[in-house]
Parts: structure tokens; C-alpha cells; sequence
């Protein structure tokens, strides 16, 4: 297993307080450090990431004008027989790259892993943004992170022409590839406290490239059906392999998730109109 080294890509813009914890959790994985290449694309930062990167790697690399772009130039200049990609606000618990690795060699059918994620954040609607990921995993919903290199140059990448559902089509290209699955071994997302605000403003620039990845896939596709249909992301993720049973031991954090759902709805068909 020690024999595959893992390039990790991680893309930046302005994330001076979160990219060295970021690089911290990988250079304290389990798996080897002469096995783990570290590979930073930067968006052009007006703060001093570049510089704080550079304490970590000499792959640091200036690239725009978004993350689709940065995550396919980031493994073009990988040399790994598995990439990972990860946000700058990201950090990973110890085992993370031992576990994909182990998975991905155990099981030569395995084209993609989904890694779980935990969002960050002591605030009530923080803890709803952490419910309601809880739910994502694996899902149609979610995106592989681990992938072989030559499965992700198989595909060509992501999508440039999207930023928001890009991850959605190139999770489809892989699982069209083989099979996936889940490593329990978690990454943590370290969102700042819950801004309603600037999740919808966020939320508002991803479903501009809506359009084009329905036109992509058609929208008869079943999943897009299921993440565009009003059955499946109101109630079906939520409910599916007895999931319902978290909903009704947290009808507090059940609420507030149903709450935010209705209000990206709702910016969703002002958008639309």
C-alpha cells in the first residue's frame, strides 16, 4: 500500500486564516510523508496564502478564474497514482489517505470515494448546516474526492464551463467509470459561523451553471431528477436507509434544515423568473 503516492490538490483564493491548518492535517496523516504530494492552485490572493503555501510545498502554482479550472491544472502537474482534492477550508482527521488508499487497493472496481464530511460551527444554524450535510454522504447530492489520476484524466476532469455543479457532473462521470463508496474516516469542513446571507448569495452563484448541466445530462436523467426534483431534495435524502430516524431524534435541527431548504428554494424560482 506504501508504494502509491497520493497528490493532494488543494485550490485557494484569500484563505490566509485557513490554509495552514488545511496543510497542517496533511503533512499529520498516518500514510507516509514521502508518499503524499502536496499541490496548492492558487486564484490570484490578495492576502498572504501564496506565501504562508510556499512554507509547505514548492507546488504552488497561480491559476483562475475558478476551482474547476485550478483542481484540472493542479493535476496536471501531479505525479500521483491517486489525486484528492480538498478546499482550502478543509482539514483532514489523521487516517483519511491511509483509508482511501487501502479501500481504492482492495477493491480494484472502486473509481471514486466519497469522504464524510463534518461542517464546522458552534452556532445554531451552523449545527443545521452539520445536520443536514450529515445526510449527503454518498448521495447524488455529494461528490468523490479520492479518485486514480487516470480515472480523473479518463473523464478530462471537471467541467470548466460550471462552477456549482460541476462537482455533480464529474461525480457522475466517475460513477459511470465503477463502483464507489464511503470512508467513514472524516474530513472537516471549517466554515465560518452561519451567514444566511452569504449561503443564499453563494448558493445563488451556483445555480447560475444550473442550467447548462441539465442541458448536459437531460433533464429526464434520474439524477438530475432527484437534484433538481422537489420529492427527493425535501424529503427523500432525508428519509431514504433510515436516515428518517436522525430527523425525528433532532426535530430542532429537523426544522431549521427544512427552513434553509425552503429559502434556497425560494432563490432558486426568484432566479428562475
Amino acid at each position: 500500500m506504501e508504494n502509491f503516492v497520493v497528490s493532494v490538490i488543494i485550490t485557494t483564493k484569500n484563505e490566509e486564516k485557513n490554509i495552514e491548518n488545511c496543510l497542517e492535517s496533511i503533512c499529520s496523516q498516518t500514510y507516509p510523508k514521502d508518499k503524499i504530494e502536496i499541490i496548492v492552485v492558487d486564484n490570484n490572493s490578495a492576502d498572504e496564502t501564496f506565501a504562508l503555501a510556499r512554507k509547505y510545498t514548492k507546488n504552488v502554482f497561480v491559476k483562475g478564474p475558478e476551482r474547476s479550472a485550478q483542481r484540472n491544472f493542479g493535476v496536471s502537474k501531479a505525479h500521483g497514482d491517486f489525486v484528492m482534492y480538498l478546499d482550502a477550508d478543509m482539514t483532514l482527521s489523521p487516517k483519511v489517505i491511509e483509508d482511501c488508499v487501502f479501500a481504492s487497493i482492495k477493491n480494484k472496481k472502486i473509481s471514486g470515494i466519497y469522504i464524510r464530511e463534518i461542517v464546522g460551527g458552534k452556532s445554531y444554524w451552523s449545527k443545521v448546516r452539520r445536520f443536514e450535510r450529515s445526510f449527503y454522504d454518498g448521495t447524488v447530492v455529494d461528490c468523490v474526492r479520492f479518485i486514480r489520476k487516470k480515472d480523473f484524466e479518463k473523464i478530462a476532469g471537471f467541467d470548466v464551463s460550471m462552477t456549482g455543479p460541476e462537482d455533480w457532473d464529474f461525480d457522475k462521470k466517475i460513477r459511470q467509470l465503477g463502483e464507489t463508496l464511503v470512508v467513514r474516516t472524516p474530513l472537516y469542513h471549517n466554515e465560518e459561523e452561519f451567514n444566511i446571507r452569504k449561503y443564499l448569495t453563494k448558493k445563488a452563484y451556483y445555480a447560475k451553471s444550473f442550467d447548462i448541466y441539465i442541458y448536459k445530462w437531460g433533464k429526464n436523467d434520474p439524477d438530475v431528477r432527484k437534484q433538481f426534483g422537489f420529492w427527493y431534495r425535501y424529503f427523500g435524502v432525508f428519509i431514504e436507509k433510515g436516515k428518517w430516524r436522525k430527523c425525528l431524534l433532532n426535530p430542532h435541527l429537523f426544522l431549521g434544515m427544512f427552513f434553509l431548504r425552503f429559502l434556497v428554494g425560494i432563490s432558486f424560482i426568484i432566479r428562475r423568473s
